[in-house]
């Protein structure tokens, strides 16, 4: 299994994941053009894409999965609302859709996708699991439920979303409306609430770990350096890669 965070963010959101025989990214919010850059740079052309996953329809996590699907012609994984909602960027594209809460296979893949807590239409997570192992992705949450803690559980590799500091979003510039939207049950995840499920996912296998989706204004790396050496210093079941998402360039490939 390798995975590589190439975007992470409020601008755009994309992860590549390969097991033995499939290529994945999980969304798509680069553009077209940064999104094809990006994969140069880690060595893996476009066209070898297998398919584009999509977690929900707000503009950074789909900005090119049409597009991308369309000049390469690939599959477009979505959920039958998603794919209504954004509607205008999937337009042509190759479709299979897929219903949120029922595993499907995909190449040598069993993909699971859960619901989250967002403010959008049919919001997930993924699970997929492979010869390699279990891979899960939860960002843009609001809260971590019963079943997302259930469904990540035993993964080799997670993508989990470290959104905001507490604090700096309180004394942030953010007018109180945005604020309350962040903090609540449809928002994102604070630093203390991704470590807090840290906790209850690690074991002896876990082998990587991205911390996904920073906000640039209510939160900074150095603090998401904190949670994890929090993470590492109180557990010892496990020491898994760690990168901090990034906006602006690719992180490494991490092979497991």
């Amino acid at each position: 299994m390798k995975i590589c965070s190439l975007a992470s963010g409020s601008k755009g959101n994309c992860l590549y994941l390969e097991t033995g025989e499939t290529r994945l990214l999980v969304d798509a919010g680069l553009s077209l053009r940064e999104l094809t850059a990006r994969l140069l740079t880690i060595g893996v052309a476009p066209e070898t894409i297998n398919a584009v996953l999509v977690t929900h329809e707000h503009l950074d996590h789909i900005r090119s999965a049409g597009s991308f699907a369309r000049r390469y012609q690939v599959p477009v994984l979505v959920s039958y609302a998603t794919r209504q909602a954004a509607a205008s960027y999937l337009k042509k594209a190759p479709l299979l859709e897929f219903e949120t809460g029922y595993a499907f296979a995909f190449r040598d893949c069993m993909v699971d996708p859960f619901p989250v807590t967002h403010d959008c239409c049919d919001p997930v997570g993924f699970l997929v699991e492979s010869s390699e192992g279990r891979f899960g992705s939860a960002t843009d949450l609001g809260v971590v439920t019963r079943l997302v803690r259930d469904k990540l559980q035993g993964c080799r590799a997670l993508n989990l979303e470290a959104n905001h500091d507490p604090e700096m979003l309180l004394n942030g510039p953010y007018p109180w409306h945005l604020k309350q939207r962040i903090k609540s049950r449809h928002g994102h995840l604070s630093n203390q609430e991704s470590l807090e499920l840290l906790h209850d996912l690690a074991h002896d296998s876990l082998d990587a770990l991205v911390m996904a989706h920073l906000s640039e204004v209510n939160n900074h790396p150095d603090k998401v350096v904190e949670t994890t050496a929090s993470f590492l210093n109180d557990q010892n079941r496990c020491a898994p890669q760690i990168v901090i998402g990034d906006q602006y360039q690719a992180g490494p490939m991490m092979e497991l």
